[in-house]
């Protein structure tokens, strides 16, 4: 059974970008989550900033498409502009910080780093897999 979830890489005008520290695991990820059957990829990750960030976004374009092939999900990762609002945690995230690109690769699993750097990069949308702790070569 696939799921498909969104996340969204938020660049700031000074180009830091947004991150949480997940509550379950420690872990800092892109703030995102699963999309619901009735909304569009672009609403999900805006509702899904909202609610683990406090952070408002307009969502403006596909960057890449992540297969986690342990356990099935399809991630979806848009660039997004902040739009206002005031950074906060949620019952999901302990941190939520504005990260340099340098700390996100220091901070972040490989498989999650290479979802910022592709969104980065503007050479997109990369589409890539990975067993959940590294990425497959692809071909």
């Amino acid at each position: 059974m696939h799921s498909v979830s969104v996340a969204g890489v938020v660049v700031r005008e000074d180009g830091r970008l947004l991150a949480i520290r997940r509550a379950d695991n420690g872990t800092w990820e892109l703030p995102g989550g699963v999309l619901e059957l009735n909304e569009t990829p672009e609403a999900g990750v805006a509702r899904e900033v909202w609610e683990e960030t406090g952070i408002h976004v307009e969502v403006d374009e596909l960057t890449g498409v992540y297969k986690n092939t342990t356990r099935g999900i399809v991630a979806l990762v848009f660039r997004c502009k902040p739009s206002g609002g005031t950074e906060r945690t949620s019952s999901e995230s302990t941190a939520v910080s504005w990260l340099t690109p340098d700390e996100v690769s220091d901070r972040m699993a490989e498989v999650y780093a290479i979802r910022l750097l592709d969104a980065l990069d503007g050479a997109g949308p990369h589409v890539r897999s990975h067993d959940g702790k590294h990425l497959i070569p692809t071909g």
